[in-house]
């Protein structure tokens, strides 16, 4: 049996892991890509013991990237959700953490030349059509992954990468309140839609019979709230204009309630069935959006400031995540996150069957 060898750099961005590729080294888009990317990953097996997956959805997804065409950007990058369980591979939205890793990796592969002190590349994301700006520290023209900055998720400290967007309001659904209003009510529960980078449904968790403070096992272990949050989930998927999303991983699914620990609001991310230990980037962002939007389920619980740039905590389980949105009167402009990214290895990884010139023997 021959197998292919295919360019792969792991890395840490925020509070994910995943396989980047340079879009040259994969099959053009369509299903042999696919099939690449689940061998990669092992999927579907809950233990993608047979692929780099790490077993869990934070830890199974991949960065496609490639000099862009495009006069505002250095480059395009296209990120991919691989299910973990299931043949599926969706890329039907953004993933921040993984973005975080975009210009440390151009750097590495020399798709752009590195400044001697902070280099900032523009980067597309394909998914939704929107440009970040990610600012990356590179004394010396070299990327800098050591520093001091903490972020809630990550044991230790990294070097601190500045991410900033201007336009992701209705990224994937074409509108920040993509229903048209700021509260809706499905299944006799009062929700928030809203994409500002990633498609979320807000609901009040005293409404759905929780506290909000629950640990993601004990949310886990509540079938009947599970059952319940994917029936609301289904029949959002088409009032965001996102379709039937039985089999996609947007809406995610954000249960709310007042800050315990001085942040501004406390979440509870499915994403989108199981309960996570941490809030995505963009998921962080849509949340924080909310709590700024008059009439949403999250308005009267945020506790939040008020001019130009407005710092946003969102408490998740394991920790918080502050978001800087800009806002010009009275409505959201853009906003900035602190992360941090950190190559985890370099080398090739290993597919069975030919899928082109760079097949090997094993």
């Amino acid at each position: 049996m021959r197998q292919t060898r295919i360019p792969c750099l792991m890395m840490r961005g925020g509070t994910s892991k995943g396989a980047y590729f340079l879009a040259e080294d994969l099959p053009c888009a369509g299903p042999l890509r696919d099939k690449v990317l689940l061998a990669v990953m092992g999927s579907p097996d809950p233990r993608q013991i047979d692929g780099i997956g790490g077993a869990d959805s934070l830890t199974s997804k991949v960065a496609i990237i490639s000099r862009s065409e495009r006069p505002d950007a250095d480059v395009d990058y296209l990120f991919a959700q691989v299910s973990v369980e299931q043949a599926h591979v969706d890329y039907g939205q953004n993933c921040g953490n993984i973005l975080a890793g975009v210009g440390p990796f151009a750097i590495e592969r020399e798709l752009i030349s590195a400044d001697e002190s902070l280099t900032p590349v523009r980067i597309f994301m394909v998914n939704t059509g929107q440009t970040a700006v990610a600012y990356v520290p590179t004394p010396g023209g070299l990327v800098e992954y050591a520093g001091d900055t903490r972020i809630d998720g990550v044991p230790g400290t990294g070097g601190s990468l500045i991410v900033e967007f201007e336009d992701i309001a209705g990224s994937s659904c074409g509108a920040l309140l993509p229903t048209g209003n700021a509260v809706d009510r499905i299944e006799g529960v009062n929700v928030t839609c809203i994409d500002n980078g990633m498609p979320v449904v807000l609901i009040r968790a005293d409404d759905v019979g929780c506290t909000g403070y629950e640990s993601p096992e004990q949310l886990e272990a509540n079938i009947e709230l599970k059952v319940l949050l994917e029936s609301i989930r289904l029949q959002a998927g088409p009032l965001m204009n996102l379709g039937d999303v039985q089999e996609r991983t947007v809406p995610k699914m954000c249960l709310i309630s007042a800050p315990r620990y001085g942040g501004a609001i406390c979440s509870r991310t499915f994403i989108p069935h199981r309960c996570h230990v941490s809030i995505g980037v963009f998921g962080a962002v849509s949340v924080a959006s909310a709590c700024q939007v008059p009439g949403t389920v999250a308005s009267t619980l945020a506790q939040v400031g008020s001019g130009d740039r407005v710092r946003v905590s969102v408490e998740h389980p394991t920790g918080e995540f502050t978001v800087e949105l800009r806002m010009s009167e009275g409505q959201l402009a853009g906003c900035g996150l602190v992360r941090t990214a950190r190559l985890l290895f370099e080398g090739s990884v290993m597919i069975a069957g030919d899928i082109g010139s760079k097949s090997v023997n094993a």
